[in-house]
């Protein structure tokens, strides 16, 4: 499990409570396995175990370019815990294959489906404790949060954004993982109580089912435009520039698996571009092309500049074009009033379901789904074309049957 806003844990955050009891691993700190024997015979355990199983997954971002798992962990009943490292053992059908259709338990499955597919393991069922919390309407939704609200136990923590790409695994490094899925079953046990009391079973499981089928948004044809600090580059040669520096540091990044930023940071990239030095030790000279992945490459960076500096007019990249979606809402009143009072009473029917549910707006409707809707709805707006029109882009039935009532009046004004 990465670093995220929603999912860290790190000491000193309000989700951690020096008065609970810290988490403990009941059955010890296993052994990490590396070989397909050993896989085979967890995966035989596995078999024999019972009820759902914890997974999580452990990424290195910030530090490698790949998005692969370093290691993952598995927790079931009756088979107990297991680190795996894919590095070792690429290929994890089997214990895929040992799973079968029990269902999975991650938190922030997000963050995990994508790698766990790249080793061969795809859900057949999932309960995802971060969205139940959200479901519920708790206000903190870690993975520590949810242990310390639901459970009353601590988790020891502090390794969210270490190296695991490192070689060996320290093991405090692999005490905090196998913390990771030590209390997941028996949190969704307690979570899954919850939302039944709360009358949000059915909606839990709506969501978990979409989950199943997750896929990453592409990072897009142009996606050096998302560079950080593009906005103080205002010519179309220093957009070009700044491509060819990027383009250059993906490949290096791709071809080395070294995290972009750790060869430079965009940073430098906009400096570089603004300085618009006259050689190879000016570039070098400039601020962020200090660090050792910077001088390694240094004949790269001076010949993207030099390729950047040898187009044509005709070739320098073009403002950034429309997206297909609508313009930004702070526009709207000037582009087009109407919809702006559209999308002004929608988020009201929004807002009114979220205070009477204790939910946050993007799990009663995307906020991006929300814009699109107000600034072209379908004709006629009706029940059957709106709800037509959410199902088509990813609405769930639980969205639609209670967004419905309210949204129809909302657009039609």
């Amino acid at each position: 499990m990465t670093s995220s806003p929603s999912g860290s844990t790190d000491p000193g955050s309000p989700d951690q409570d020096p008065e609970l009891p810290l988490l403990t691993l009941r059955d010890g700190l296993p052994d990490v396995i590396v070989s397909d024997s050993d896989l085979t015979r967890y995966a035989e355990a596995i078999e024999r175990g019972s009820g759902p199983v914890g997974l999580d997954a452990e990424r290195a971002s910030g530090y490698r370019y790949s998005m692969r798992a370093y290691l993952v962990q598995v927790r079931r009943e009756g088979a107990g815990s297991a680190l795996i490292d894919p590095i070792a053992v690429p290929d994890l059908s089997a214990l895929h294959n040992a799973i079968g259709d029990a269902e999975w338990i991650l938190h922030a499955a997000t963050q995990d489906l994508p790698c766990l597919a790249e080793v061969g393991m795809r859900p057949k069922a999932l309960f995802d404790t971060e969205v139940a919390g959200r479901i519920l309407g708790r206000d903190r939704v870690s993975l520590a949060a949810l242990v310390a609200s639901e459970l009353g136990f601590g988790l020891e923590k502090g390794h969210g954004a270490t190296d695991w790409s490192a070689r060996p695994l320290s093991p405090a490094q692999l005490k905090y993982a196998a913390l990771d899925v030590e209390a997941l079953v028996q949190l969704r046990d307690v979570l899954r109580e919850e939302l039944i009391a709360a009358d949000r079973w059915e909606i839990a499981q709506q969501e978990f089912e979409h989950l199943r089928a997750f896929v990453p948004r592409g990072r897009g044809p142009e996606p050096w435009r998302r560079l950080s600090g593009m906005h103080k580059l205002n010519s179309a040669r220093q957009w070009a520039m700044a491509r060819e520096l990027w383009l250059e540091r993906d490949a290096i990044a791709e071809r080395t698996d070294i995290a972009p930023g750790r060869l430079i940071p965009d940073s430098a990239i906009v400096a570089a571009v603004l300085a618009d030095p006259a050689d190879p030790g000016s570039l070098m000279s400039t601020k962020g092309f200090n660090g050792r992945g910077a001088g390694r490459h240094r004949r790269d960076w001076w010949g993207a500049l030099e390729r950047a500096r040898a187009l044509s007019k005709d070739e320098w990249p073009q403002r950034a074009p429309r997206s297909d979606g609508p313009p930004p809402p702070r526009s709207w009143g000037e582009k087009d009033p109407i919809a702006a009072k559209r999308l002004a009473a929608a988020r009201e029917v929004v807002s009114g379901i979220c205070e009477e549910m204790s939910l946050a707006p993007e799990i009663v409707l995307s906020p991006d789904l929300l814009r699109r809707l107000c600034w072209q709805p379908p004709s006629p707006i009706d029940a059957p074309t709106v709800g037509g029109y959410l199902q088509s882009q990813g609405a769930r039935a639980w969205q639609i049957e209670l967004l419905l009532p309210g949204l129809i009046p909302a657009l039609r004004g």
